[in-house]
């Protein structure tokens, strides 16, 4: 956990405006900069960038954020590796915060990994060299089809055919640190090169470090394949190939393609599609799917039509499961069972293989009912409880809301269970009936002409949000009823308060990510911050309003506090320290003496 303090520290020594310039052009519009949304397809600006509060915000689409969030979405990188990128970017440390830190132990341990890092540096730098002095590899590359461009793209090296290459590089031979890297190998007493005669793939971490390898034989042999080992460094359940060298195109397709091996994301970007990545030599997790998530809402997996390619398709389903979001949407695509991705586009082209991949491959959904029903008679009773029986323990584990319930209904239809019959079958809970109304002709609240009328709760939020240093205007006493908005306003005032150094609008909704009030100010934000002119900062007269809001808000609280009391009162049921606070807000205020 990386300590609340460093995160305001680092965002009030960074600039937003120099860190989204480095991805985006922008230009200077009155007080903040405008630059066409990167998050969704625009042709006028909408995306603003603001200076003074060091808060992104696009009011096309909504996204927002401080600098953490920017390269959390345009990286596609966990909060965690968006606050060691930034850090990274100023020079400063990151901070751990444990139970029980060791500052030793996590002195050695980052030591550790710098040594590793800089190791596989030096090894992918090696390999590098001597695919250049290779004629034998070269001649390899060539055949398949890589330019010069895309091998220095992707970093593409040659292991020589020698036991113990890396001695020339490294001394001594073998260190902790060959071995540990997972490039040198010790048995029986002896050392040697893991990677011998092979084309060698860098693995990239999400902030470009190498981190490991993998490595392709040039002629016949097994195994085909050969990649590093589990290390500190390398977590193949946790890394994708090509991952780095892809963001820029995924975020231009919007969408990324995840293939089986390595030579096919560097065959595809040859070809120009530079959206590919692949798992290292494992099958896709869970923590992969989240990867790709992070990326793109549109994920698309292409799997060879052969029964290792269909086995690999359906773990990837069964890991994704309780990944879904109602706004993501994996699609399937199975190539015929003689071709993989490098073989069907150059025998069929990039057009070819991109309609494919748009207009054949199925959606979860579909690839899901077609995988359980496939060898399962329908028009049997037999067959129906089969398919309620392999279904359900997979639908239990989809929390996408809309996603799991057109499932379920799904399900419903194929077995020809009524919905409310089939939950109770599952032992769950059964969906209320809608209870039926008198017809009444009164307006909706919400329409598409009358917006959402802000609460007075949701309106200093929106205030504080774009004016934290307010916060010292915010006193609510502990013994009010503070719930939902309130309890967000209370909540958002006392961490702004507590705050050594002063904070921004970006750096207050870092201090309110992952809290139960998040959702809260999402939802202000994408409502009632629809125009540059409502995120000027305030002047004394917003000011003042802002406290007679407070002032207000105040009063309605205490009356809501004083009615419920004096109906628990009516029943008898006040404890003695309900009376005294009864006491206490029926008491008129105290004018202070002159």
């Amino acid at each position: 956990m990386i300590p609340s303090e460093f995160i305001d520290e680092l965002l009030n020594k960074i600039d937003i405006v120099d860190v989204i310039e480095e991805f985006l052009p922008l230009k200077k519009s009155g007080a903040n900069y405008m630059a066409c949304c990167p998050f969704h397809k625009e042709k006028s600006p909408s995306f603003s960038v603001s200076p003074t509060k060091q808060f992104y915000h696009c009011f096309g689409c909504g996204v927002h954020g401080s600098a953490i969030g920017f390269i959390m979405e345009y990286q596609g990188l966990s909060f965690q590796e968006a606050v060691q990128f930034l850090a990274d970017r100023i020079g400063t440390t990151v901070p751990k915060q444990t139970g029980n830190s060791n500052p030793q132990a996590q002195k050695a341990h980052k030591q550790q990994q710098q040594t590793l890092e800089q190791t596989t540096a030096a090894a992918a730098t090696y390999y590098q060299q001597q695919l250049k002095t290779s004629l034998r590899a070269q001649n390899y590359l060539q055949q398949r089809g890589l330019s010069d461009e895309i091998i220095i793209h992707y970093g593409l090296g040659y292991a020589p055919d020698d036991w113990q290459a890396l001695a020339k590089v490294f001394q001594p031979y073998p260190s902790n640190a060959l071995v540990n890297s997972g490039m040198v190998i010790t048995k029986d007493d002896r050392h040697y090169d893991r990677f011998r005669d092979r084309i060698m793939f860098p693995i990239r971490n999400t902030r470009g470090q190498i981190i490991g390898f993998g490595a392709r034989i040039i002629e016949t042999g097994e195994p085909k394949y050969l990649n590093s080992p589990e290390t500190p460094l390398f977590d193949k359940g946790r890394n994708l190939y090509g991952l780095y060298e892809a963001r820029a195109a995924i975020k231009e397709a919007q969408r990324v393609l995840v293939v089986e091996g390595y030579m096919d994301v560097v065959a595809l970007a040859q070809f120009g599609l530079g959206y590919a990545v692949a798992a290292l030599g494992t099958a896709t997790t869970a923590e992969h799917v989240r990867l790709l998530m992070r990326q793109s809402d549109h994920i698309y997996f292409c799997f060879d039509g052969d029964t290792a390619g269909k086995k690999a398709a359906w773990r990837a389903l069964e890991n994704a499961l309780p990944q879904l979001k109602d706004d993501k949407i994996l699609h399937f695509l199975f190539l015929p069972a003689e071709h993989d991705p490098d073989s069907y586009v150059r025998s069929y082209g990039l057009k070819t293989f991109e309609d494919a991949l748009l207009n054949q491959s199925q959606p979860l959904s579909a690839y899901f009912w077609q995988v359980l029903t496939q060898n399962i008679d329908l028009d049997t009773q037999e067959g129906k409880a089969e398919l309620i029986k392999t279904a359900s323990p997979l639908l239990a584990q989809i929390r996408a809301p809309a996603l799991s319930f057109l499932l379920r209904q799904e399900l419903s239809q194929k077995v020809g269970i009524d919905e409310h019959n089939l939950a109770q079958l599952l032992g769950q809970e059964q969906p209320r009936q809608p209870a039926i109304k008198q017809k009444s002709y009164r307006l909706p609240q919400n329409t598409f002409r009358q917006p959402p009328v802000m609460s007075l709760a949701q309106k200093q939020i929106r205030a504080l949000l774009i004016n934290p240093q307010w916060a010292v205007y915010i006193e609510l006493p502990e013994y009010l009823d503070l719930h939902g908005e309130y309890a967000c306003l209370a909540a958002l005032a006392e961490r702004i308060q507590a705050s050594v150094t002063p904070l921004n609008s970006g750096a207050v909704l870092e201090l309110m990510r992952n809290t139960e009030f998040e959702p809260v100010i999402q939802q202000i934000i994408h409502d009632y911050l629809d125009s540059p002119d409502v995120m000027q900062p305030g002047n004394e007269d917003d000011c003042t309003t802002f406290k007679q809001g407070m002032q207000k808000l105040l009063d309605n609280l205490k009356t809501q506090q004083i009615d419920a009391l004096k109906r628990k009162l009516q029943h008898g049921k006040l404890s003695a320290d309900e009376k005294q606070l009864l006491l206490l807000l029926l008491s008129p205020p105290k004018i202070p003496s002159a």
